[in-house]
């Protein structure tokens, strides 16, 4: 039997019984576009996690007073102060994009009728980068502003659209602060949203750092942001940093320097081992329709006892029965194998359609081996049945009932 005859019997048996053949490649169905979806999902969200934390800022390292076993008057000393930040540019020139540093204040504002305590924080014109900012209306801070102690102000978006309905509307208003009068210059948000958990409240207003020395007793630098110029730097500059802070200052203090470094790698870490998880539980769906496949193939080749003795007595070789029996079980992995994949790749194209500015990557390979998974499962669990039917002894065969 050629293989071209073998393919066109199966296809009849198959056929023949619309049912069966249905709900035994069903499994491969699931199995396999369970498979393209947990790649793409891991993928997505890999990449959805990773850009969330660079979002925070690109390159970013951050450094602030830790502890120390001093008293009040040595501790104010060991704080980070501007001049820091400055030696922190002068000595690392061109290997970092900028420095800065935040200082952090407070203070009551009337808000929707009531009196609320809002964050004020001071930085310089290179804040907005470092850290990522988006600009939503007006604009950020120049360098003169800083230098001549400009009394302007930036708000977050959600202190804006509280305070006067709009991010367009706040720009050009008059702000009172800790008793000076700040002109409101622009509104901003967060690239990523890091919930309160950074020096940036939903509600916080940016004034120049040389502002809000007016009214904060201590100078303290909480935190310095350092970004480097590449990422393959970012671990020197951060080691660097630490030398330059730790030699400004008094033997014994302590201080954090550290980078996103850590937190990328971690969550790089999580999205694997999820995604080894998740193809683990698919690779099983699989397993669980090969051996569907194996068990109503043994039915199939139970049932058709008769029509193989049949076949046999004309001249059909015990190689063109397995190959007729393979060929069957293969044609169901596959066309169950084909329509998981067209299941699993049609899902992620179709969210564009449902929702704006999302775009969900099929993994290509993952359909390259879902695919071949499905032709494997079809061949390994179907050489058991299909043996069996080719070691039928003719007589017995045609004997059956």
């Amino acid at each position: 039997m050629r293989l071209e005859e073998a393919f066109r019997f199966s296809a009849m048996a198959l056929a023949s019984n619309k049912t069966r053949t249905f709900l035994t490649a069903l499994g491969l169905v699931i199995g396999n576009a369970s498979v393209i979806l947990v790649v793409t999902i891991s993928l997505t969200s890999r990449e959805l996690i990773l850009e969330q934390i660079r979002g925070i800022g690109s390159n970013m390292i951050y450094a602030y007073y830790e502890a120390g076993s001093m008293t009040a008057t040595s501790v104010e000393a060991d704080f980070l102060k501007m001049t820091d930040v400055e030696a922190v540019r002068e000595q690392l020139g061109s290997r970092i994009v900028a420095a800065t540093g935040v200082m952090t204040n407070y203070d009551r504002l009337v808000i929707e009728g009531r009196e609320e305590d809002v964050a004020v924080i001071g930085s310089d014109d290179h804040y907005a980068r470092v850290r990522n900012l988006v600009l939503l209306a007006g604009r950020f801070f120049d360098s003169s502003d800083v230098v001549l102690r400009q009394k302007v102000a930036l708000l977050t978006e959600r202190l804006a659209l509280r305070l006067y309905g709009s991010q367009q509307a706040a720009v050009g208003n008059i702000l009172k602060v800790h008793g000076l009068q700040f002109t409101v210059i622009g509104t901003f948000k967060e690239k990523t949203e890091s919930f309160g958990q950074t020096e940036l409240a939903t509600e916080t207003i940016l004034v120049p750092i040389t502002v809000i020395r007016y009214f904060t007793p201590v100078e303290r630098i909480d935190p310095m942001y350092v970004q480097a110029r590449s990422a393959q730097d970012v671990a020197p500059v951060t080691s660097m940093v630490r030398t330059i802070i730790e030699s400004r200052h008094r033997p014994g203090a302590k201080y954090r320097v550290d980078n996103l470094a850590a937190i990328l790698e971690t969550a790089s870490q999580i999205t694997i081992i999820l995604t080894i998880v998740l193809i683990l539980v698919a690779a099983i769906a699989l397993i669980i329709s090969g051996i569907g496949i194996m068990n109503i193939m043994l039915v199939t080749v139970t049932e058709r006892t008769r029509e193989i003795g049949v076949r046999m007595a004309v001249g059909a070789s015990r190689q063109a029965v397995m190959r007729q029996f393979l060929m069957e079980a293969v044609l169901i992995s596959i066309s169950g194998g084909l329509a998981g994949i067209v299941v699993g790749v049609s899902i992620p194209l179709s969210v564009g359609f449902f929702v704006d500015n999302i775009d969900i990557p099929v993994s290509w390979p993952a359909v390259a081996v879902a695919f071949a998974v499905s032709f494997a499962v079809g061949i390994i669990f179907g050489i058991l049945p299909a043996g069996r039917a080719s070691r039928l002894n003719p007589t017995e065969a045609l004997r059956y009932e």
